[in-house]
């Protein structure tokens, strides 16, 4: 039962609505005010569950957050039960939330959390993927250049990593993926999840950035990519593949930045001082 004067964080089914707790039922027929990502998905979902909402609702997204989340504290000052729900998942984790969570602790409101399905475990256990240590990083930049930054960025990240992604750009971020963390990296395309169509596609980067431009990818997008394994190679090892690259006419910077990816504990830094030095020393 929701406590007066309590903000209550809500997990909701991210695909199958029998997946709802108790819990959630229970809080959806108690709550006062119920903020919702999306009311209409509320409403469906209380649909499917039988629940009548006797609440209060109110939108509560990205565009209104801040705005609302006054709505939010002001109803907890009066002891009322209030509920935040989001389209799928778990509020606050890239969903909205965190305002009023942040807010909620500022002046001192309790919060409790109803725990529930997550799109990020769901994924993670499905993939075949080390679980042990990720890493989650949300949804990619959008533009390339951000994208690839970002990307170069985790190249040497040891944990497994997770990502949200839209459908229609998923092709062109599996693409970006094996070029820059490399074609052979394990990972994993998780869609639909819990959901009649659930379907996960593992295999090397290379290979699903290939599927994926090959098929219309439709549905709720998780990415789980492997992390990067760890290397015995030295720095000093690698000057002559930089030097190589750099006599084709690259610039040696970017000769050693490529050198260095996929060579876990290499800076590229380090291997450019390395070829820079050698350079010199042989009077090219």
């Amino acid at each position: 039962m929701l406590q007066p004067g309590v903000l209550t964080l809500a997990a909701t089914p991210i695909g199958n609505p029998l997946d709802a707790s108790v819990r959630l039922q229970r809080a959806l027929a108690a709550a006062d005010l119920i903020a919702a990502e999306d009311t209409r998905r509320l409403a469906r979902l209380a649909r499917d569950l039988e629940v009548e909402l006797r609440a209060k609702i109110i939108s509560y997204h990205e565009h209104n957050e801040a705005e609302r989340t006054e709505l939010l504290l002001a109803a907890l000052r009066e002891g009322r039960r209030v509920l935040v729900v989001t389209d799928a998942g778990m509020p606050v984790v890239s969903d909205p939330g965190f305002q009023a969570v942040r807010a909620a602790v500022e002046t001192g409101l309790p919060i409790t959390v109803i725990p529930g399905p997550s799109a990020v475990l769901t994924a993670l256990a499905a993939s075949g993927i080390a679980p042990d240590r990720f890493t989650f990083e949300g949804f990619p930049p959008r533009r390339e250049g951000r994208l690839r930054s970002l990307l170069e960025s985790l190249a040497q990240e040891p944990r497994t990593m997770v990502f949200f992604e839209s459908p229609r750009r998923t092709a062109a971020t599996l693409a970006a993926m094996a070029e820059v963390l490399g074609e052979e990296r394990p990972a994993a395309v998780a869609r639909e999840l819990t959901k009649t169509h659930e379907e996960v596609v593992r295999g090397s980067l290379a290979e699903l950035a290939a599927w994926a431009d090959e098929h219309e990818v439709l549905g709720e997008i998780v990415l789980v990519i492997s992390g990067a394994q760890p290397t015995t190679a030295r720095p000093e090892d690698l000057v002559d593949a930089v030097l190589q690259r750099a006599a084709t006419g690259e610039r040696l910077k970017d000769a050693a930045k490529e050198a260095a990816r996929g060579h876990g504990g290499i800076s590229a830094r380090e291997l450019y001082d390395l070829s820079l030095r050698r350079r010199a020393a042989d009077g090219s």
